[in-house]
């Protein structure tokens, strides 16, 4: 029953009516994944990732909850939902129903679930790094000069150490470059470092460095001519859920700047799911909104299909939404009117059946059953249709750890981003010029045992009185302490979280 380049979503009932099909052809024409808690979406995004592999075309998501780690594992007879699964397939006439696992490759930003996902702080650039870090417009103005003056004096901004000497540097000169750029406050400079601490000590720091990912290795197909699946391990990644929408905008911003354009092929580039959609835009600013939208409306060109998945449509701004038009709702419900209004809205989103009301449909929806309306060969939405979400041929649950710490073992890129690596960037550049002031400008204890004493002969060394360190020197001085403190303050972690994991 297999079409050309589509994928069979689900059929309406036993008598096979109405079968959903994706073209892939419109797949690049994004599309929504919606529905409450425990409704059905997990496996609805199974069972799309599948589909878009059989056609070859690599996939994104982010799995939130661990249980998506089942594609790379066929289902099996003797599991629990065997015999639903079989009836199902029976009930939507899908007569070719069989299990198989799919090509997954493991991501993790912690290095521990998965092959460890980089970025260099340069690439993420600092509209969405003052995101990241909840800065307000006079810090998100500080941070810009940062990267403009790295950029003039050849200085790069690779990890988070480089970018923390690079606020110290702008703001020792924060008097010479204040013609240029404006005011510089040392409460903004403060504001910043600090949190960037509060980001390190999140985990952000593994994040951000070399080697950075490549996104040709996400891009591919394995040898059977599938597409691969980039599976995200975010169940951790979720207690940040600032880093976590973050580092998705940058990988659909790196899309975006770095794939050619190719018009309307007959399937998509690559197909990016956004899951937990509503941490993309909570508390976000005008100018990150404009971004995703100008991204989510050009990026069709370069075929990659954007699908949001979320508990409710009204979760995503109006105007990305309207760009969205393949749609896959599964139950909402309506208990206060606020819920009630955003019921009828995902409603009314929908291109209307006579044959019954979207409205009082939607809270009437079992599990693994959705409202489906995918775009035909014009692009026109079709008619809303009651469709049972076809099962998925690979495990539903997650693949147990063993298993999947074979996988990435056996990995065409183990090794390949497994060790960080730490090249010459701003923060030894800047340490060398310190070290290099201090030698050229030697304080004055220095001088006088080198015979350059200020006064006479027999005198003690006269200070220079009211004269404060140079750059250089406050720099190498400060790279000396830190360097000291930091195997103190390791030996005293160590003692004190002993200390504590033992009560």
């Amino acid at each position: 029953m297999a079409q050309p380049a589509s994928i069979f979503v689900g059929g309406a009932g036993p008598d096979h009516a109405d079968p959903q099909w994706l073209l892939a052809a419109m797949a690049n024409r994004h599309g929504l994944v919606a529905g409450a808690t425990g409704t059905g979406k997990t496996v609805t995004l199974q069972i799309l990732a599948e589909g878009f592999s059989t056609l070859g075309v690599p996939v994104f998501l982010a799995d939130v909850k661990g249980d998506l780690s089942g594609l790379a594992a066929a289902g099996s007879p003797t599991h629990k939902l065997h015999e639903k699964l079989q009836a199902r397939a029976r009930t939507i006439g899908l007569d070719d129903y069989a299990y198989r696992d799919f090509p997954v490759m493991f991501w993790d930003p912690f290095g521990e679930r998965g092959h460890p996902i980089r970025a260099t702080v340069a690439e993420m650039g600092p509209l969405l790094l003052a995101r990241l870090l909840d800065l307000s417009e006079a810090q998100e103005g500080v941070l810009n000069i940062c990267f403009r003056l790295a950029d003039e004096e050849g200085l790069l901004l690779l990890d988070l150490d480089d970018l923390r000497a690079m606020l110290a540097h702008v703001g020792e000169n924060a008097g010479a470059l204040r013609l240029r750029f404006g005011n510089i406050s040392p409460a903004s400079v403060g504001a910043i470092q600090r949190r960037l601490l509060v980001l390190e000590n999140q985990g952000g720091a593994r994040f951000f460095g070399e080697p950075a990912l490549r996104l040709s290795d996400m891009i591919a197909r394995v040898p059977d001519g599938r597409g691969r699946i980039n599976l995200l391990a975010a169940d951790r990644l979720m207690a940040n859920p600032r880093l976590y929408a973050t580092l998705l905008l940058w990988l659909l911003s790196e899309l975006f700047e770095d794939l050619p354009e190719v018009g309307d092929p007959d399937r998509p580039v690559m197909v990016f799911f956004f899951d937990e959609a509503h941490l993309l835009f909570d508390s976000a600013p005008p100018a990150l909104l404009e971004k995703v939208e100008q991204v989510a409306r050009l990026i069709r060109s370069k075929g990659v299909g954007v699908w949001f998945v979320t508990q409710n449509p009204a979760d995503v701004p109006d105007s990305i939404l309207a760009q969205l038009g393949n749609r896959v709702q599964h139950a909402l419900r309506a208990y206060t009117p606020r819920e009630r209004r955003a019921l009828r809205a995902a409603a009314d989103s929908f291109r209307p059946n006579p044959a019954f009301d979207t409205a009082a449909v939607i809270p009437q929806l079992g599990i693994g059953e959705a409202l489906t309306s995918f775009l035909d060969r014009k692009g026109v939405p079709g008619v809303v249709q009651r469709t049972l979400i076809r099962p998925p041929a690979s495990r539903i649950g997650p693949l147990e750890d063993a298993a999947r710490a074979a996988l990435i073992a056996a990995s065409p890129l183990s090794g390949v981003y497994d060790m960080p690596v730490d090249r010459d960037s701003a923060h030894e550049m800047l340490a060398r010029r310190a070290m290099q002031a201090a030698a050229a400008d030697p304080p004055p204890e220095r001088a006088y045992r080198q015979g350059r004493v200020y006064g006479g002969a027999g005198d003690a060394p006269a200070r220079r009185r009211g004269r404060s360190d140079s750059l250089g020197t406050t720099l190498a001085k400060t790279v000396i302490r830190t360097a000291g403190s930091q195997i103190t303050r390791s030996v005293l972690r160590g003692i004190l979280g002993g200390l504590f994991r033992g009560r």
